[in-house]
């Protein structure tokens, strides 16, 4: 075993190799063994999967438990302020991306006809609509503004919203306290406040749905008379925050890349109809939903490597979508690309529900915004970006953007 494959202390997280490609230890590792031991800093000996197959492989092994109500799961960073887990983690009702199968199944279930390919193409023309609607708003203001504020985060907030039946007015709530939520390091009592405060109030919206339903999701939920409102308000709460935090963080980072690579740009500009290609390739490129905890129900051998029953297990789906072995330069982003195959919406079972609104949803936004603003460019220098390296879900803070004009 070369040095370079040192088994790392804690997960590298410091995005050393630009604001766009994985830690450089993390690349290291991945070419020099894909499933490789992470020593966590509580001392849990347990595992880092980088490679594109063994990630793949990981994820359509249902022994590779997603509860965290099982065994004690470890985390791979420092988290000042938040105590050691010494027990397993009770499990929260309706979370269902924290369960196994049937309840997993019996949850998910309800939501696939609300996220169909079919009901999703029928919104589509919605979805412009809201998109075209916020770029009207960001051509009346007057340069820099944050992309980020004016319409990263506002459109897919008003989709789910609208989806959901969330009264969009309440989006402070939910955007500043879902926020506090994925700081890494935030401490425990206003982790706790932040999820606290967006529980009571889903609890109170989805009993009103009971109540009182109307045309939206939660209504649809609120019918099934086999779904406690607890259940109730942990899916709301999933779709809510899956449903605003990663597409909004793919529309601003994604905007980044595309403004830092000019060329690829232009060729996208000049050929909307590559748009569909291109949304993949920066859904791979970026892979903004990079970190994942699986938990070995028992003794797996994944590449090569015996995985012990019990170890926490942390995988980089950013890594294995710059996997050589899977995309050819996979550090460069190649609009030409057909990147289909790539990892970002999961594999398996938890492979994500919202995939084609996420998909309509980033068409339309990359489509109007280039096109409405074809002068965009960054109104600070690129290194002075801040860059959500202390999130959950990865991203930009704040992306200052100017134009001398727009366009229709």
């Amino acid at each position: 075993m070369s040095e370079m494959a040192a088994i790392p202390h804690g997960l590298p997280m410091e995005r050393d190799a630009g604001p766009f490609d994985p830690p450089r230890q993390i690349t290291r590792l991945r070419d020099a063994r894909p499933v490789s031991p992470l020593v966590f800093p509580d001392g849990h000996e347990g595992w880092l999967v980088t490679g594109y197959d063994a990630v793949r492989q990981l994820l359509a092994d249902t022994r590779f438990s997603s509860r965290q109500d099982l065994g004690i799961v470890h985390v791979p960073y420092e988290t000042p302020g938040i105590p050691a887990a010494t027990e397993p983690s009770p499990q929260v009702p309706g979370l269902f991306v924290a369960m196994d199968p049937p309840d997993h199944t019996r949850l998910r279930r309800k939501l696939t006809g609300a996220f169909t390919v079919r009901r999703m193409k029928q919104l589509e023309e919605h979805i412009v609509e809201i998109t075209e609607r916020q770029l009207d708003e960001m051509a009346r203001l007057a340069p820099p503004v944050d992309l980020v504020k004016e319409f990263a985060l506002p459109v897919p907030s008003l989709v789910i919203c609208e989806l959901l039946g969330v009264p969009y007015e309440d989006r402070e709530n939910f955007q500043v306290n879902s926020a506090k939520f994925l700081v890494k390091d935030q401490p425990l009592d206003e982790k706790m406040a932040a999820y606290g405060a967006m529980m009571t109030y889903l609890a109170e919206l989805v009993m009103r749905k009971r109540a009182e339903p109307g045309e939206d999701i939660l209504s649809d939920l609120a019918r099934h008379d086999d779904l406690t409102i607890e259940e109730l308000t942990g899916i709301a709460f999933l779709l809510l925050l899956a449903g605003h935090e990663t597409t909004a963080n793919m529309l601003a980072l994604g905007t980044f890349a595309l403004l830092e690579h000019p060329e690829q740009l232009a060729e996208l500009r000049a050929a909307p109809d590559l748009i569909p290609d291109a949304v993949e390739e920066l859904m791979r490129y970026l892979s903004v939903a990079d970190i994942f905890y699986r938990y070995a129900t028992e003794d797996i051998e994944l590449g090569g490597e015996t995985i012990g029953k019990g170890s926490t297990v942390v995988v980089s789906l950013l890594a294995a979508n710059h996997d050589p072995q899977r995309f050819d330069h996979p550090d460069t982003l190649d609009i030409h690309r057909k990147a289909r195959g790539h990892l970002s919406f999961g594999h398996g079972i938890h492979q994500c529900l919202g995939q084609q609104l996420a998909r309509i949803e980033m068409r339309a936004g990359f489509d109007g915004l280039l096109r409405r603003f074809p002068t965009l460019q960054l109104a600070i220098p690129a290194d002075e970006v801040k860059l959500r390296t202390d999130m959950n879900i990865y991203g930009v803070h704040e992306l200052p953007v100017t134009w001398t004009e727009t366009t229709r």
